[in-house]
């Protein structure tokens, strides 16, 4: 089983568009017989969050996940090809994924709170072993002590599946309480504004060490599991 992470990329996605992706496209994502699928969308229940970071243009509007036997295979071509119909560009990668916590999903249902997706770079004087490490080892502990986070997916690129795609070396959802698309506190899971600034100020030492305050996309999304790649048959 493998997993590609598609990144669908448009200006100013509205609420339809988001449906679209999560409905309609959804299901004849599924009719191709992949093994999972999970849709993250940018809608209106998420678009004015505070912990949103943009470097491409346009941005990411959607974030789709599929699990399938074969990278290269027809599903996961046809998949690529039929989300490119929907949106201005896409980047499609492979991925491994690292699961610290399991979201707590309901399928084909809101999955409670909202994930903040980041898209990673691995800064140059890193080499890849010392990102991975200081990322992956050192920084997970600290994100999870100090963030309100309760659901955590750590996918590390493979390589790009299409042309042109943006350099990306890692993609992380986290997923949050409602009220942390709007309150600080609410996200670091802070009690008062003094502790409110220790957990920033070790998130950032933490971010810091790996290159994870510069160059970074966040995106707040809205999740979906539409199908379960592991879920008994």
């Amino acid at each position: 089983m493998e997993k590609v992470v598609v990144l669908l990329r448009a200006a100013e996605p509205d609420d339809q568009w988001c449906e679209r992706i999560r409905g309609p496209v959804g299901d004849e994502l599924l009719d191709l017989g992949i093994a999972g699928l999970a849709t993250n969308v940018r809608d209106g229940a998420v678009r004015d969050s505070l912990m949103t970071l943009t470097t491409l243009a346009p941005p990411v509007a959607a974030v789709v996940s599929i699990w399938a036997q074969q990278s290269y295979g027809a599903q996961v071509t046809a998949a690529i090809e039929l989300l490119a119909d929907h949106c201005e560009s896409l980047a499609a990668y492979l991925v491994t994924e690292s699961v610290p916590i399991p979201p707590p999903d309901r399928l084909g249902d809101r999955c409670p709170g909202f994930a903040n997706v980041a898209l990673l770079r691995r800064p140059p004087e890193l080499d890849r072993a010392t990102w991975l490490t200081r990322w992956q080892v050192d920084h997970t502990p600290a994100a999870i002590e100090t963030q309100a986070t309760f659901g955590y997916t750590q996918n590390v690129v493979v390589r790009a599946l299409t042309p042109d795609a943006p350099a990306i070396d890692g993609i992380v959802e986290e997923l949050f309480p409602d009220a942390a698309t709007t309150d600080l506190h609410a996200f670091f899971g802070a009690a008062d504004d003094a502790d409110l600034h220790d957990r920033m100020t070790r998130m950032v030492a933490s971010t810091s060490a790996f290159g994870a305050t510069d160059h970074i996309d966040t995106v707040p999304t809205s999740r979906y599991l539409l199908r379960s790649p592991f879920a008994s048959s």
